[in-house]
């Protein structure tokens, strides 16, 4: 790989510009390995400083709510916090965020200023998601973070946040995911979530199945990383998301920063767990008629966002608005959805990856509720404005964002990582 120095002159854009270059390295796929990553994250000066605590998630379902949870816990000790996640509801900022507020345009236009003459004669681009995490890094050095929690884009073995030396290593529960990079069985998907387990340092896993769990006692044990396995859900505190599910998710996140040595009472988990900002997870987006949004892309997190909405809403069933891109159990989730539903209303999603609703319609199970398929989601939204039963819009993240920035407004910037 060849690689420019950073020089100070760069090519003057605006920031719409700037989106549509980062946007347009998405044609360059999916690129696992840490080479690039490390490489771009020391010629962009972007590494940790010295003494900044790094917490790094992984799993298949609720690394998002629980690196939000840890970002909140930290912020709620006085640690100044950084937080990447993916991917974006509505804007590209979201992404990227310091106590709560998201990186400036200012600042992400002149990242990607720099970043497009320092890599513009490298043999291998950077892909979309390593771009964005160099921009998140040097935003956190910048702020003089004390903390950075990584969630990872996906795996773990080579995400591009792997790049990124940890403190400490985090997995929520793993399920078959992302199968035609991970592997097709769950000790395959397993070792690759748990490759950001690094030598001598704490691991804190959610319970796993029994094949998960022992690839991941056995990575463990390879690189003398003491491993906490929760065994029960966090109780006694008002956690800001709904769902049983997200007790055992703030487990993990009082235990990663337990193994920290930070200084957590009642009072402080308390506040950290009651001030969360998670959109897009069982979330109430419009109350007439009642909408709620839920990212649920897979079996597992279908199964608990149908106990969530029993323990809300009882057996009143929702009217189901659901769009998926093209994943390994789309029928499966759609099976568990449409046994719980009223009717079905089935979109595309905006992302290249979307299944289309003639692909959504033969997923129905054979005694599904009546359903209807539309152009898109905002024709969909039309049909159901006066809909008297309450609407559950979910099976993908983007989904969630473009149904949020319809009913809530803003603009719905499309990506399809």
């Amino acid at each position: 790989m060849s690689c420019s120095p950073l020089h100070t002159e760069y090519e003057v854009m605006t920031y719409p510009e700037a989106l549509e270059w980062l946007y347009s390295t998405q044609t360059f796929g999916i690129k696992l390995g840490l080479d690039g990553p490390r490489q771009l994250l020391r010629q962009f000066f972007a590494t940790p400083q010295r003494g900044t605590k790094v917490v790094h998630v992984a799993g298949t379902n609720g690394k998002g709510s629980t690196s939000a949870m840890v970002d909140s816990l930290a912020r709620a000790t006085g640690m100044r916090c950084g937080l990447f996640t993916s991917p974006h509801l509505i804007e590209f900022r979201e992404r990227i965020r310091v106590n709560g507020e998201m990186i400036s345009e200012l600042e992400v236009l002149q990242s990607v200023e720099q970043l497009k003459q320092l890599v513009a004669d490298w043999d291998h681009h950077p892909t979309f998601f390593e771009l964005t995490l160099a921009i998140a890094m040097r935003h956190f050095k910048a702020m003089d973070c004390e903390m950075i929690v990584l969630e990872t884009g996906m795996g773990g073995r080579l995400d591009a946040t792997t790049a990124v030396p940890a403190d400490v290593c985090v997995l929520t529960p793993i399920a078959d995911d992302h199968s035609e990079w991970l592997g097709e069985t769950l000790e395959q998907i397993a070792f690759e979530k748990a490759g950001i387990i690094c030598e001598d340092k704490p691991v804190i896993s959610a319970p796993q199945s029994p094949e998960a769990a022992a690839v991941i006692a056995e990575v463990a044990g390879e690189r003398g990383a003491p491993l906490t396995v929760i065994t029960e859900p966090l109780r006694g505190y008002q956690i800001d998301l709904a769902g049983e599910h997200q007790a055992e998710n703030a487990k993990l996140a009082v235990e990663a920063l337990s193994a920290l040595e930070l200084p957590l009472n009642f009072d402080i988990v308390q506040q950290g767990l009651k001030r969360i900002d998670w959109p897009g997870r069982f979330e109430a987006i419009n109350h007439d008629p009642v909408t709620i949004v839920d990212g649920a892309h897979n079996p597992h997190a279908a199964k608990a966002l149908v106990d969530t909405w029993k323990s809300r809403y009882g057996q009143d069933r929702p009217v189901l608005v659901f769009g998926a891109a093209q994943e390994k159990d789309v029928a499966k989730v759609l099976g568990l959805l449409a046994a719980h539903s009223a009717e079905i209303h089935l979109v595309p999603i905006d992302s290249p990856r979307s299944l289309t609703t003639q692909s959504l319609t033969l997923m129905l199970p054979e005694d599904s509720p009546p359903y209807m398929a539309h152009r898109n989601l905002q024709s969909c939204l039309q049909s159901l404005s006066n809909s008297k039963g309450p609407i559950l819009i979910t099976g993908s993240l983007f989904l969630v964002g473009e149904a949020k920035s319809i009913i809530q407004g803003g603009i719905f910037q499309r990506s399809s990582q």
